[in-house]
Order: C-alpha cells, then sequence, then structure tokens
C-alpha cells in the first residue's frame, strides 16, 4: 500500500485539468457545428474537417509524443502540450474563415496529442500502489466527464451567449484555463527523475523518427477512412505501413546492442499481457461510447424534435455516476480491478440493451423521454468500472522507462477505434434510417416530428440497428477482460497487491 506523494493533490490538479479541456473538444464541437455552419459560411466539407482535423492530428503524435517525455522529460513536453493546445482554441475562437479555423483545430489537436501520453507517464513515475489507483480513479472521472458534458456544456453556452459568440466561446473558454494550467504546471509539478534505459542518449535519433513517420503515416490511413467517406482505398496502403512500422521496430530492438538506440515502441511492450488486453479492452470501450451519445443525439433532436439542450441534459446523469463512483473503484482497483473489468463491460451490455428497449418504447409514444436517461445512466457505473481499472491494468508492468511511449501506444488505439467504432455505429444508424425512407427532423420547427410520428418510429428503429453495433463493440471489451481474469486466475493474480 502507498500513500498519496507530497504534494500529490496538486500535481493531479495540473494533469486532469488539461486533460478534461481536450477530451471536451473532442464532444463540444458537436452541439456547435450548426452555428459554425451559420457564423462562417461553411460547407459540409468543412464542418467534416472541424472534426477530422482535431482528431487525426491528436491521434498520429501521440507515441512519437509519448517517447520523447520518455526520453527529454515530461514536465517540459507537457507545458508545450498546453502551450500548442491553447493558441490553437484561441485561434479557433477568433476564426475568420473555415479554412482558419481547420487548421486551427489541426494545432489544438497537435497539442492534445503531445499533453495527454505525458500525463499517463507522470502519473506511473510520481504515484505508486494504492494512490497510483486513486489517481487513476480522477483520471477515469474526468475522461467520462470530458466525454459526457461537452454536449451539455455547449448547448447550455449556445443558449446563453446565442449562435455567433457561442460557438466561439466554446473554443476560448479554453484560453484562461489553458493559461493558468501552464503557470501551475511549471510551479507544482516537480516529478521523479526519469527512468532511463542504461547508456540509452537523447539526441533526435533516439526518438526513432523512421518508425514515427511510419506509424504516423498508418494511423492517418487507419482513421481517415472512418472519418471522411470516400477514402476506403486508404486502407491498404495503411496496413502495409503498420507492418513495415512493426518491422523496422523490431529491427531497431534487434540492433539495440550495436547502435545504443531503442525503438520508439519495443515489440516485447505487446508480451505484456496485461498491457495487450487492457489496451484491447479500453479501445473497443471508447470505440462504442461516441456512436451511443452520437445517436442518443439524432434521434432526440431530429425524430422526437427536442432540443439540443434536452440531449445534452440527458447524459448528464452518466456523467455524474462516473463522477461520484470512480474515485471509490480506484481506491479499491488494486484488490478488484480484473473482476471490474468484467462488471463493467456486463453492466455496460446491459444498459445499452435496455436503451435500444427505451428507444423503441419512447419513439413509439408508450414511454415518456426521461425514461432514456434512467436507462443511460447505468452506462455510468459502467464507464467507471471499466476506463479506471483498465488504466491502472494496461500500465500495472509497464517499465517506467517505456511509461510515455506505452501511453502514447494506448491512447492511439483508443483514438483509431473511436474513429472507427463512431463511423460503425452511425452508419448503421443511417442505413437503417435511410431504408425506412424517414426524413430528419429540426429541433424547433413546429413541424418536427414527435413521439408516435412515422419519423419517430423509424427513428427508433434505427437507434436499435446502431445500439447492436454497439453492444458488438462492448462484447469485445468483456472478451478482453474474461481472457485476462482466466489468466490471473490460473496464475493466482487477480489481485494487483499479490
Amino acid at each position: 500500500m502507498s500513500s498519496m506523494p507530497a504534494g500529490g493533490n496538486r500535481i493531479l490538479v495540473v494533469l486532469l485539468v488539461p486533460l478534461f479541456m481536450s477530451l471536451m473538444s473532442v464532444s463540444v464541437v458537436n452541439v456547435a457545428l450548426p452555428a459554425i455552419e451559420t457564423g462562417l459560411q461553411a460547407t459540409s466539407a468543412d464542418l467534416q474537417w472541424v472534426l477530422a482535423g482535431y482528431a487525426l492530428s491528436f491521434g498520429v503524435v501521440l507515441v512519437a509524443a509519448g517517447r520523447a517525455g520518455d526520453l527529454w522529460g515530461r514536465k517540459p513536453l507537457f507545458i508545450a502540450g498546453i502551450l500548442l493546445f491553447t493558441a490553437g482554441s484561441l485561434a479557433s475562437g477568433l476564426a475568420v474563415d473555415p479554412l482558419m479555423l481547420n487548421l486551427s483545430r489541426v494545432l489544438t489537436g497537435l497539442g492534445s496529442g503531445v499533453l495527454n501520453p505525458q500525463i499517463i507517464g507522470i502519473i506511473q513515475n510520481v504515484f505508486q500502489g494504492r494512490a497510483r489507483g486513486r489517481a487513476y480513479g480522477l483520471f477515469g472521472t474526468v475522461v467520462g466527464l470530458g466525454v459526457a458534458i461537452g454536449p451539455t456544456l455547449g448547448g447550455v453556452i449556445i443558449g446563453a451567449l446565442g449562435p455567433e459568440w457561442g460557438w466561439r466561446t466554446t473554443f476560448l473558454i479554453n484560453v484562461p484555463f489553458g493559461i493558468l494550467g501552464a503557470v501551475l504546471t511549471a510551479l507544482w509539478l516537480h516529478p521523479p527523475q526519469r527512468v532511463r534505459r542504461p547508456g540509452s542518449r537523447r539526441s533526435l535519433a533516439d526518438l526513432d523518427p523512421v518508425g514515427a513517420v511510419l506509424l504516423a503515416a498508418a494511423v492517418i490511413g487507419m482513421m481517415l477512412p472512418f472519418i471522411l467517406p470516400g477514402t476506403w482505398l486508404l486502407l491498404v496502403p495503411a496496413a502495409l505501413l503498420l507492418v513495415l512500422w512493426w518491422l523496422w521496430e523490431a529491427g531497431m530492438r534487434f540492433r539495440l546492442p550495436q547502435t545504443g538506440r531503442a525503438p520508439m515502441v519495443d515489440p516485447a511492450l505487446f508480451r505484456i499481457p496485461s498491457f495487450s488486453y487492457s489496451t484491447v479492452a479500453t479501445a473497443f470501450l471508447l470505440g462504442a461510447m461516441p456512436g451511443l451519445w452520437a445517436v442518443q443525439a439524432l434521434v432526440t433532436q431530429q425524430g422526437l424534435g427536442l432540443s439540443a439542450l434536452a440531449a445534452g441534459l440527458t447524459s448528464l446523469p452518466t456523467a455524474m455516476a462516473v463522477m461520484v463512483l470512480s474515485p471509490w473503484i480506484g481506491n479499491h482497483v488494486h484488490r478488484r480491478g480484473p473482476l471490474f473489468v468484467l462488471l463493467g463491460a456486463l453492466l455496460g451490455i446491459a444498459a445499452v440493451g435496455l436503451s435500444m428497449i427505451a428507444f423503441h418504447q419512447i419513439a413509439s409514444g408508450a414511454w415518456p423521454y426521461w425514461t432514456l436517461a434512467a436507462c443511460l445512466f447505468l452506462f455510468g457505473p459502467a464507464q467507471a468500472l471499466l476506463m479506471t481499472s483498465t488504466q491502472v491494468l494496461t500500465m500495472h508492468e509497464v517499465p517506467l522507462h517505456a511509461a510515455g511511449a506505452a501511453g502514447g501506444v494506448s491512447q492511439t488505439a483508443q483514438r483509431v477505434m473511436t474513429a472507427i467504432g463512431l463511423a460503425a455505429v452511425t452508419g448503421a444508424f443511417y442505413a437503417s434510417l435511410t431504408a425506412s425512407g424517414a426524413g430528419g427532423g429540426h429541433a424547433g420547427d413546429s413541424t418536427a416530428p414527435a413521439p408516435g410520428s412515422p419519423v419517430a418510429v423509424s427513428y427508433g428503429e434505427a437507434a436499435e440497428t446502431a445500439l447492436l453495433v454497439v453492444i458488438g463493440l462492448l462484447a469485445v471489451t468483456l472478451l478482453a477482460g474474461v481472457l485476462d481474469f482466466l489468466r490471473r486466475y490460473r496464475n493466482g493474480t487477480l489481485s494487483l497487491e499479490d
């Protein structure tokens, strides 16, 4: 058992506030897209890049940034990431045309990609034992709040300030927090000296630039087809680049005794079962979550004719459950982490199954709308159990000198699966909707569909189809958890304190 280190609470503040901002920026912009379209006269392609630019730049730099933190220290990289993120947010809020906005979103994503793996590396380095579990419990809280509360916050801001200043404020709100975060990081964050391999150097060549470029290109090729339709052929070169990257990293590892240069990602990392199983579990969870909330927002606004604020408030009970439960789970994860993963996956599947029934009943007019929030509320405990536990299990056996790169690999898998899962879930939704011949309603329109109308029923059926895909993604999370649980049961290591 390990107690909280000196200054641990202040360290968590400076780590988790930027994490919250970077994750909220993924979800808050969804609510702001209609206002951006009107304010900047943006086309549908422009709006796609508002989302895609951030997601792509976020995903491509994670592993290289984590490796750079391992080599040159995580504090300076973390501050640099905060400043990049803040500059991008400022430029986004002041954008005068779609091109400026999209370039600014790329800069914001780069900042997120640089700062995020440093958070995991610093937690891994500073906190030990149960204190690390508590830290990751708060990490899970922030992840859940950042993803779930973004639409609610966006709806409130736009409702209060109006469309023009509302969408700009969803970006500008990050600026004062970013500046404060950079200052407090400089003052409060004093992580222990990083752990590096004996004899390792810190030149640019030691960053493994060839491996970094190959992986970045492969990640772009894997994510882009699921963000921008019509780019499916990119999956072929992406697969080839991924194989080349793996062969290059294996070759770097083989030549390490002669060159003294370690690969950006040591292939041995994937032979750590806890890392591999938990990375898969987390990635498929984050593949399921955005699609679930996207479908909920679409049905609420276009199928039932309710407001963006109503759609956002539906996710609030789920976010509150994550906030309340994650710290408790973090305190107990070292004793029951593998079991928590199983319980979380089963509860998540049950919550989505109940939500399928709720969508059907609400769309037909049989149930009141609030029952959807009640069913989705159960996803909060599931998310708290999974996010907190898998994060601890992912990093539990990773060597400290590789913590940044490992965190980058794990988060890259999450970003890729987020893109794939969102495309798969929304694709199933729209395919079902098109097959039914339903038209789209609009919140606030006097002709908007209402529960019991043919359009609402079609949207409810489309939601049922899409949520089957969500359940399929969560089933992979459950399978990874079962395999890891059985492995640990045979080895007598169900408790991480054993």
